[in-house]
């Protein structure tokens, strides 16, 4: 039987891409993509080449971006432009194959094994697969006005690999030939899943590259790591055998959240409750913006040490309900704080996201007229703000602390996380902690 011939499809500094289409009087400026640099909130989302190559990050404080890049060029984030694109971008894929399978906004697993006769040839070999790949990039820079970075191989792994190998605006194939010069010498976290703890636990056993991880004796990854061991193994050396899931049978974006570092440190739960309300209804209402309801609730909390720790929760039912998520966020943030220092900032995470419509067994311990009754108040103070502004409305827990409530959530930065290879990875980094809470 041949091999499989998979694209991985990863739009360039995606969000910062298509802000530079909208803004062409910052062509050859250094942009990134993130909060408001006058408050004391807000993080780099992405970034532009040129302020990347200024030492900007994704991920950093804009204090900090705006320390390695003085003449940076803020701009806020817009996710519905980027949804927009992320869906037209799909749609050129989908020309090609009907298993295109999204990983994240702006990142999709094509395969193009039985349509590589789109080009008149029907041989399924690499190097057709390249000839794609030129097409689909081609396309997308012409009909969408951004570029694309493509790996061609034949499992999802390496073609994640190669689509990494060059940036940007590059195709890279890694096949049968190659991959073992190629691939094998980069650096083990490099690999799909190898985070930074996974990173240092194989450094301390002598593992330094895919390669070898690869010719590690899989009994004795599996004695350090478990089954995970195994996965890695097999991820190491090309024998992932993972289907491209058929478009449609999974949702673009995996989670939908909104933190913020607030005016002040918060000191009790009052003030938490407070902070908590106004980041549930702002992810409450871009999910129902998107169409798209939650099973799993995630809260943050950054301290004043700059001690971070999150837990999630999982749901009996999918929401996009503001009372319901605030209601899980307060039980999460019970379990998860004990107030040893004053908090800094906060933030909430809907994950595991289903499209909002589609049938489900219903629980008899949900009262569902209770649920719609909430969800049309929601959906009514959507349509208040939108015509009279954010503030024309307001729980009554908001004239507790004028001064916290003044933070407008709905303008934070929205964080649109793409899923981890696994529904339910679990990858967390150094300095942090995550529970899975039962409530």
């Amino acid at each position: 039987m041949s091999d499989r011939i998979i694209l991985h499809i990863d739009c360039n500094c995606f969000y910062a891409s298509v802000e530079m289409l909208h803004h062409p009087e910052l062509a050859g400026l250094p942009l990134a993509v993130g909060g408001d640099p006058e408050a004391r909130h807000g993080i780099v989302l992405t970034a532009n080449y040129i302020a990347k190559r200024r030492g900007v990050k994704t991920g950093q404080a804009l204090w900090q971006a705006r320390q390695a890049c003085p003449d940076l060029v803020f701009v806020p984030p817009r996710m519905d432009l980027y949804i927009r694109f992320s869906r037209m971008a799909r749609q050129i894929y989908r020309e090609y194959s009907d298993r295109v399978e999204s990983f994240g906004l702006d990142e999709c697993w094509v395969d193009i094994t039985h349509s590589c006769e789109i080009l008149g040839d029907k041989t399924k070999t690499m190097a057709n697969g390249f000839r794609v790949a030129e097409e689909i990039s081609s396309r997308i820079r012409k009909e969408l006005g951004i570029t694309v970075s493509i790996g061609v191989s034949w499992n999802k792994i390496y073609a994640k690999l190669g689509s990494d190998y060059k940036k940007p605006d590059a195709i890279t194939v890694f096949d049968r030939e190659n991959y073992r010069s190629l691939i094998w010498p980069q650096p083990v976290s490099n690999l799909l899943y190898v985070g930074r703890r996974t990173e240092r636990k194989l450094y301390s056993f002598g593992i330094h590259t895919i390669g070898e991880l690869a010719e590690a004796d899989p009994a004795l990854l599996k004695g350090w790591f478990g089954k995970m061991g195994l996965v890695l193994s097999t991820f190491a050396r090309g024998e992932d055998e993972t289907m491209v899931s058929p478009y449609g049978e999974d949702v673009p974006v995996k989670s939908i959240g909104n933190s913020t570092t607030t005016p002040r440190d918060l000191t009790c739960n009052e003030d938490v409750r407070l902070v908590l309300y106004l980041l549930a209804e702002s992810v409450a209402k871009r999910l129902r913006e998107h169409h798209f309801q939650g099973y799993v609730v995630e809260v943050y909390v950054r301290d004043s040490g700059l001690f971070t720790c999150h837990q999630q929760h999982r749901l009996q039912e999918p929401t996009n309900i503001s009372e319901e998520i605030e209601k899980a966020s307060a039980r999460i943030f019970s379990k998860l704080y004990s107030w040893e220092k004053p908090i800094r900032s906060i933030g909430i995470r809907v994950g595991d996201l289903v499209e909002e419509g589609l049938p489900r067994q219903m629980s008899f311990f949900i009262d569902i007229e209770k649920r719609e009754k909430r969800l049309r108040a929601d959906r009514m103070v959507d349509s208040v703000r939108r015509r009279y502004g954010y503030q024309s409305i307001q729980r009554g827990i908001m004239y507790e602390d004028t001064y916290l409530s003044s933070l407008d959530a709905a303008a934070d930065d929205h964080m649109i996380h793409p899923h981890s290879y696994f529904e339910r990875g679990n990858h967390t980094g150094a300095g942090s902690q995550r529970k899975i809470v039962r409530l």
